[in-house]
């Protein structure tokens, strides 16, 4: 975690996450998603609840957990297909969530550039299970490994499309609702969205109804080495925040400590 480049993993993710139908229905009918103001603040506090989940002691992690449980614990939606009423924090839908997360920052980082072996990609899927017992599920009914996430996907695939909220979710990410003074970040959406989307695994593009060329997939995987080169001429003071250098440096601290318990025993 840290990589500038992992933002397109993040925004990958809330499309992935879009196309679990009830997983949609459930943000679109209890957020206002229309609303500029409203809708920069529901990304605000997502990303601060991934911040604190990352970064933060393991107080800080079990405080903002017990508040995501609890507000989910209390919303409903409504299955437009069915008219059925579900919860929001249904373990179907949770996992959805949580593996659309996980899938799409380490294939972002794999394809960017990112030293990973396969060990290590199957320790970040692994340690990811405490991530998705924070929001409720248990760690158990979670895929441990990049094996068992690639064959959750292949089940899960039968079962979701794209709605027409996931679709108008994909419309708006090119010309995103944002506060006033944010304006600026409207010029680059169409070039990060048409990266973001390119990223997408093909099967997830023709549920959008584009295209699932393999040229797309090599194009976004060069655009991606590229941006993740590029921000290493950056110096890290600049290039990470604070909150990921401080992980860096105490990541280093303990393997240096590793290595000279390793010699000395």
């Amino acid at each position: 975690m840290g990589e500038p480049v992992l933002m397109v993993g993040g925004i990958r993710a809330l499309l992935l996450q879009a196309l679990h139908p009830r997983s949609m229905w459930g943000t679109a009918q209890n957020s206002e998603l229309m609303d500029p103001s409203a809708a920069w603040a529901r990304l605000t506090r997502t990303v601060e609840f991934v911040r604190v989940r990352t970064y933060g002691t393991e107080e800080d992690v079990e405080r903002v957990g017990r508040r995501v449980r609890r507000l989910h614990g209390k919303l409903t939606g409504l299955d437009m297909r069915t008219g059925e009423t579900f919860p929001i924090d249904d373990p179907e839908n949770l996992l959805w969530v949580h593996m659309g997360e996980v899938d799409s920052y380490l294939d972002v980082a794999r394809r960017a550039g990112v030293p990973l072996t396969a060990g290590d990609a199957d320790t970040f899927v692994d340690e990811q299970r405490r991530a998705a017992e924070v929001v409720g599920l248990d760690p158990a009914d979670v895929p441990a490994t990049v094996a068992e996430m690639r064959e959750y996907y292949a089940e899960m695939r039968r079962r979701i499309w794209a709605c027409r909220e996931a679709r108008e979710g994909l419309r708006r990410m090119f010309s995103p609702a944002v506060p006033r003074h944010l304006l600026p970040l409207k010029l680059a959406a169409p070039a990060v969205g048409t990266l973001t989307v390119a990223t997408l695994p093909r099967w997830a593009r023709r549920l959008y109804g584009l295209p699932g060329l393999p040229t797309s997939d090599l194009a976004a995987t060069l655009t991606l080495k590229g941006l993740y080169r590029t921000s290493h001429v950056v110096p890290e003071r600049y290039r990470y925040s604070p909150d990921a250098q401080r992980a860096r440096r105490l990541t280093r601290e303990h393997e240096t400590g590793l290595a000279t318990w390793s010699i000395a025993s």
